[in-house]
């Protein structure tokens, strides 16, 4: 396809999500769930492996578009010589099928309209046989899967295409619905689309009008939020990382990977973020979908899930899909999800700690899966392991993999002792985690370098190092955090943006070439704020604000040299990094002064009365 990343903007329903163009073409659309197989996959191959377009015919034509304020609604606004119309697209709370709605609306004037449907299941691969039910019904069906369209506009089939020219004048409104249901089901309920765009703007207004003020930030915050909300699987409380996959880190390169999954490294940001901001409905349901997921054998866990904690994610490649720009292979599927990746002990606990300090109703669970967690932990925190970037080349002895075990034995140490059980086993964490903490200080840190080192006897800086004060392993102000900081700026930033690492100098198992990490990027904010540097803090801020498409979402990465967005889009990452960092800016104790001290605003102290503490830098 020819449009950019930044070009699409996200609708969804809380258990999938779609991506429409700025020329208004749906071509990512995944049903019934987010990891489900696309019905539109025009975003990673051809026009052909599925879309929708609603276009007006004139082609020399001015677009605009916009969310309604406070809703995930898309409004796509087309001027021509002869008229203006707007493009509504929306998918309604679900009740319970997935129905995506199309509102043509007329300005002024007349805007002839062409609307062209091309439905491919299978991840663009399969034809459907489609039959129609009555003068504005049509059915496509192939195997267990069914979509349904309704409209008043004459459709007609033409090269496995369905085809159909409108006229729109002002005041007039010209719908479409698209259903998705069992092949199975005989029966359609026709949704009502006024109705459906009613309730939908209420659903998304009932929950971002909940959003505190953060300053100058707050509606990026605000968008960030929905956008986070649009992303969660509403069934189960799961995040995916992002609404696609084999979006490229690099155009042409080959790290392109599949984000449709929950990963635990996510956890302790996302409830900071959610609880920081008054959230706690949402925050607790993540938290219990993480308790669900790691239930178990802890030598089984898992760095990531499916949306319902499902554990099987083989990965596989697409060969009919060309890829993003050429960008290939697609890959369906993360292998990624049986590495060994300590780090992930550490964010589970962490997560769990912050969740309780919020103000969180404690789990069952809880105690029973510290316990046999850290009991497993003790016997393999020695042993090296793939990282946080998930690396396929050789197992390491990471850093940060290092801290993050730290982080579980020092959580659990920090939890109040009722009983003389309970306190032998914090003496026991504690005693483990000041053994990490004096390894991780004997060899993964380097004198000639004055900083902490990508993994133990390297020379190589990472961005994950700038963890390390944010989880509290130093003090931001210790001379080793500083000096860490400054080889981060000296070495990985690259036009004022930072990467994860040099994969021209590491070897990751893939060849070099990937964008600057938005993630990273936003942790170097969180550091210069606890260190103090507040106005290179705000700068750095208000330069990663600005990377924003025009309806405000991000992706995973960024070619500053291009101007592209790279990666998967939109990022949850990326949208929780951006709440943190604002809130730590604006501020006294933000995110990552809470998280590095072991403390977080309670529930009982809603983040909507803010105390005199706060204050504006």
């Amino acid at each position: 396809m020819d449009c950019r990343i930044e070009d699409y903007a996200l609708i969804g329903d809380c258990e999938t999500a779609a991506l429409v163009s700025r020329n208004g073409s749906i071509d990512w659309l995944c049903l019934p769930r987010f990891d489900a197989p696309a019905c539109f996959a025009a975003l990673l191959g051809e026009e052909e492996n599925g879309s929708w377009s609603i276009h007006p015919d004139d082609p020399d034509v001015r677009v605009s578009r916009r969310y309604r304020d406070g809703t995930l609604i898309l409004e796509t606004r087309f001027e021509t010589a002869t008229g203006a119309a707007t493009l509504i697209d929306f998918m309604a709370v679900r009740e319970p099928l997935a129905d995506l709605v199309r509102i043509v609306v007329g300005e002024w004037g007349v805007v002839n309209f062409t609307t062209q449907l091309i439905i491919r299941f299978d991840y663009g691969r399969t034809v459907p046989w489609v039959t129609r039910a009555d003068e504005q019904t049509l059915s496509a069906i192939a195997g267990p899967d069914q979509i349904v369209i309704h409209t008043p506009v004459a459709l007609k089939g033409e090269d496995h295409r369905t085809v159909g020219h409108f006229t729109v004048r002002a005041g007039e409104r010209t719908p479409f619905a698209m259903t998705y249901q069992s092949s199975l089901a005989t029966h359609y309920q026709a949704v009502d689309p006024e109705a459906a765009l009613a309730h939908t703007e209420e659903f998304w207004r009932a929950f971002s009008d909940r959003c505190p003020d953060v300053g100058s930030y707050t509606e990026q915050v605000k968008r960030s939020l929905i956008t986070l909300k649009a992303l969660t699987y509403g069934p189960t409380g799961g995040m995916v990382a992002a609404a696609t996959t084999s979006l490229p880190e690099w155009i042409g390169g080959p790290r392109n990977w599949d984000y449709r999954y929950c990963w635990l490294r996510d956890a302790t940001f996302t409830l900071q973020a959610f609880m920081q901001l008054g959230y706690f409905e949402e925050a607790k349901a993540w938290r219990d979908w993480l308790l669900r997921a790691v239930a178990g054998d802890p030598s089984q866990l898992q760095i990531m899930y499916g949306v319902g904690g499902e554990r099987q994610l083989p990965e596989w490649e697409a060969p009919w899909l060309s890829g993003y720009r050429g960008s290939q292979p697609v890959r369906i599927g993360n292998a990624a999800a049986a590495q060994l990746q300590l780090d992930v002990f550490g964010e589970v606990s962490d997560a769990l700690m912050q969740a309780a300090k919020g103000g969180l109703p404690p789990h069952e669970r809880t105690g029973a899966l510290r316990e046999v967690g850290l009991e497993y932990l003790e016997s393999i925190w020695r042993e090296p392991d793939s990282g946080i970037w998930e690396v396929r080349g050789e197992k390491r002895h990471f850093v940060h993999s290092k801290v993050m075990a730290w982080v579980a034995f020092d959580r659990a140490a920090s939890i109040e002792a009722k009983t003389d059980a309970d306190r032998a086993s914090v003496r026991r964490w504690r005693a483990v985690a000041d053994k990490i903490h004096r390894e991780v200080c004997a060899y993964g840190f380097s004198v000639e370098q004055n900083s902490f080192v990508q993994s133990y006897g390297s020379t190589q800086i990472d961005a994950s190092l700038l963890q390390l004060a944010l989880v509290g392993f130093l003090p931001a102000e210790d001379s080793r955090i500083l000096g860490t900081i400054e080889a981060v700026e000296s070495e990985l930033m690259w036009e004022g943006l930072v990467k994860r690492y040099r994969t021209s100098v590491v070897d990751d198992g893939l060849p070099p070439g990937e964008g600057v990490f938005l993630a990273c990027s936003f942790w170097l904010v969180d550091n210069l704020a606890l260190i103090g540097r507040w106005d290179d803090a705000r700068a750095l801020l208000d330069r990663l604000s600005a990377l924003s498409n025009d309806v405000g979402l991000f992706a995973e990465e960024y070619d500053p040299i291009a101007g592209d967005m790279l990666g998967n889009f939109p990022q949850a990452f990326s949208h929780v990094g951006l709440i943190n960092s604002a809130l730590n800016l604006h501020r006294r104790r933000g995110p990552a002064r809470a998280r590095a001290s072991h403390d977080i605003v309670p529930q009982e102290a809603r983040v909507v009365a803010e105390s005199e503490a706060e204050r504006s830098i």
